[in-house]
């Protein structure tokens, strides 16, 4: 296959040759394959490789490398005989290498593409580099910038140890667990130079140098780069720099910073890549810019002039006003970590620190990466409406004008339609939408036939994937119980109980205090009430807490309380190991996806637009992405106010959810015309498809950057 940008290349294609060897010669064209993700959202992709062996791939982690490597010889023989199989392949391919070969799209020039720079990346469950939301969304952007066929290049840390897993003991208290990834046993390649020699750069930190190398995942036409700090020139203290993500170290953490920001514009360099954008996705990755100026100021260039210049090259993004994602530093740790940037930027340590303070000239403040990536950006975006709203206010102090006058704009998230819609709704809408309607899922007009779907086919689709999840969460759950101590019977009742018709309520996000998962639980009596006959639902969440957030492990803990309630142990269910997987399977067959974070503290949110696409309503407290949705037909919605009162707000939201759920949500899922089709429960089901799908689209996203953001 050809790849629109060779860059950091030059090894990949040896590498794909010795998976290839392994096959027999008519397969050759897996190897190729699986080493770039864009199979897995081609129609037929992921099935291609799951027909190969079910039980590998899912023992693999749908990884097609490791499969390839783990397929018995006398199975693959088979496969090179089997004329349906080797059809599909060739059609997978095909549709693979068309995409790959066309033009790039013209908003920058492709010598010169946009970098993207991001701590995390959700790409795929075979690559667990991502622990949330900013990591999902990252890969959703890359994803949508191959479709769009957009000059992009992209740059993160390959986390060897990558995000914790997650287990439960019998109290509920989170335990968390490491596994340690292969390289060569995943879908990415050693970058090297033409001699075959590992491209290395350096970057110092704490005044010691740190060996980088890096490799290079295909992402359809985007290459992720991904710096890697475990070579054995560095000592055991470097080495765990690239290790796991969002290490509780903080010291840990400012090194990966320099490691994406500083490395991230070495790698570039070395390789040949020259960005006419450099976009920060969160403050992580500030230090790009300042290794871009400290290089220009190397060459001889006035320091002044070259942050001008340098500011005109970046793009920022800010996706929370949660004190965790915007994080500051003690002077001394700053210093200590990044002193040689500071030398070669020629600053003082005042001026220096002065960068990422909100007020410069407060020399006994702590400094952070945020306002360095704002300082040296020409554009700084939220991630919804209201997140441009709040950004504002918030940091205000730092540009010295009033909140309206703020230089901060906003580009509402959206989620990458072909990896989130579930079969049964993508198989409902390619019926019923035209032919190639994805290509025009960001059009408004896309949307309009679904009004006249069949009620019935819309509620035959939402059955298929609410089963699909409660045949899923049956065994997973069942599983998870027995793990965690619990007794057989406690665990059969997770196989007996869970009713594929019965309303299915979904909650999975990051555990954190202002997401309020306790709500859930707020009033015992009431959650009684709605586990009770004669019209129940069913509760199906997950989350992980950070591991070094004991508050947000009480919270999940204390879910655990309701065991001992009727009805709780076979219609609630919480999920372990919270990932893409649990998250796309939740997204996707539940019927109402609850969201109630404390506002305005949702800067965005994506799960509930993947739970529009897949024909779920959500209820969520109008905050975030949901501010915009919302229109009364489409949902439910909970006051989004502020309230300083915590506690009083916390009673108030968590009753008036309760009320939906009573007085609303239940009957109107419930109320049957003589065919058993809940009518006005699917009349909300197509709004919601309607002015929602459109909407929260990545293809809608990615062109308002490419529209609003990009171009200077």
């Amino acid at each position: 296959m050809n790849l629109p940008y060779p860059a950091g290349a030059a090894g990949r294609g040896a590498t794909v040759a010795r998976l290839a060897v392994r096959l027999p010669e008519p397969l050759h064209p897996l190897a190729e394959l699986a080493y770039n993700y864009r199979w897995s959202w081609t129609p037929g992709g992921p099935e291609l490789f799951a027909s190969i062996d079910e039980e590998r791939w899912e023992r693999t982690d749908h990884n097609p490398v490791k499969l390839l490597i783990d397929v018995p010889p006398a199975r693959l023989a088979r496969l090179a005989e089997d004329d349906a199989f080797l059809d599909a392949m060739r059609s997978v391919t095909a549709e693979v290498e068309a995409d790959l070969e066309r033009p790039f799209h013209e908003v920058v020039e492709a010598e010169e593409p946009i970098a993207f720079l991001c701590a995390e990346y959700g790409l795929h469950r075979s690559l667990r580099i991502y622990s949330g939301g900013l990591g999902i969304l990252a890969g959703d952007i890359l994803k949508e910038a191959s479709d769009l066929a957009l000059p992009m290049v992209a740059v993160g840390l390959f986390y060897r140890r990558g995000y914790f897993h997650q287990r439960l003991d019998r109290s509920g208290w989170q335990h968390e667990y490491w596994i340690p990834s292969d390289p060569d046993l995943r879908p990415m390649t050693l970058v090297v130079d033409e001699a075959g020699e590992p491209v290395r750069i350096g970057v110092t930190i704490r005044d010691r140098e740190v060996a980088l190398q890096a490799w290079r995942v295909d992402v359809g036409r985007v290459p992720l780069f991904l710096l890697d700090a475990n070579l054995p020139e560095n000592s055991p203290l470097d080495r765990w720099l690239t290790s796991t993500l969002y290490d509780s170290n903080p010291d840990t953490r400012l090194g990966q910073y320099a490691i994406l920001g500083i490395g991230g514009v070495r790698l570039l360099e070395a390789i040949g890549v020259t960005p006419s954008v450099i976009h920060m996705n969160e403050g992580h990755a500030a230090l790009a810019t300042l290794e871009t100026v400290a290089a220009r100021v190397a060459r001889g260039e006035d320091r002044e002039a070259a942050m001008a210049e340098v500011a005109e090259l970046g793009v920022f993004t800010t996706h929370t006003p949660v004190a965790a994602g915007n994080e500051t530093y003690p002077a001394h740790r700053i210093t200590e970590t990044l002193d040689d940037l500071r030398e070669r930027l020629q600053l003082d340590e005042d001026a220096f620190l002065g960068l990422g303070r909100v007020h410069p000239e407060d020399n006994h403040s702590e400094a952070g990466m945020t306002p360095v990536a704002m300082r040296l950006s020409r554009s700084v975006n939220g991630v919804s409406q209201r997140h441009g709203e709040v950004a504002r206010g918030m940091w205000s102090p730092l540009f010295r004008v009033p909140p309206n006058e703020v230089p901060i704009t906003h580009v509402t998230n959206g989620v990458h339609l072909p990896t989130w819609l579930g079969t049964p709704m993508r198989e409902l809408l390619d019926r019923h939408l035209g032919e190639d309607w994805s290509l025009r899922a960001g059009d408004p007009a896309t949307w309009e036939p679904v009004d006249d779907i069949p009620d019935a086919e819309v509620w035959a689709a939402r059955t298929a994937s609410r089963r699909a999840l409660i045949d899923y969460v049956r065994a997973r759950v069942a599983t998870d119980r027995l793990a965690r101590g619990e007794d057989m019977h406690y665990a059969q009742q997770a196989l007996d109980a869970l009713d594929p018709e019965r309303l299915t309520v979904g909650f999975a996000r990051r555990v954190a205090a202002y997401k309020r998962l306790y709500l859930l639980r707020h009033d015992p009596e009431r959650v009684g009430k709605l586990l009770d006959e004669p019209n129940p639902i069913q509760l199906l969440f997950a989350g992980k807490a950070h591991p070094a957030d004991d508050g947000a492990k009480g919270i999940l803990q204390s879910m655990f309380d309701l065991k001992s309630m009727p009805h709780v142990a076979e219609r609630v269910a919480f999920l372990e190991d919270y990932d893409m997987t649990v998250g796309a399977m939740l997204t996707a067959g539940s019927d109402v996806w609850i969201n109630v974070p404390r506002p305005p503290l949702e800067a965005s949110g994506t799960s509930g637009m993947k739970v529009v696409l897949n024909g779920g309503l959500n209820l969520s407290v109008i905050d975030g992405w949901w501010a915009e949705g919302y229109d009364g037909t489409n949902g439910w919605a909970i006051d989004g106010s502020v309230d300083h009162d915590h506690g009083s707000q916390d009673a108030h939201h968590a009753s008036e959810l309760y009320r939906l759920l009573e007085d609303e949500v239940i009957p109107t899922f419930n109320e049957r015309n003589d065919e058993g089709v809940p009518t006005r429960w699917v009349a909300m089901v197509k709004s919601s498809l309607r002015t929602c799908g459109w909407r929260f689209t990545a293809t809608r996203m990615m062109n308002d950057y490419v529209t609003n953001i990009y171009p200077r």
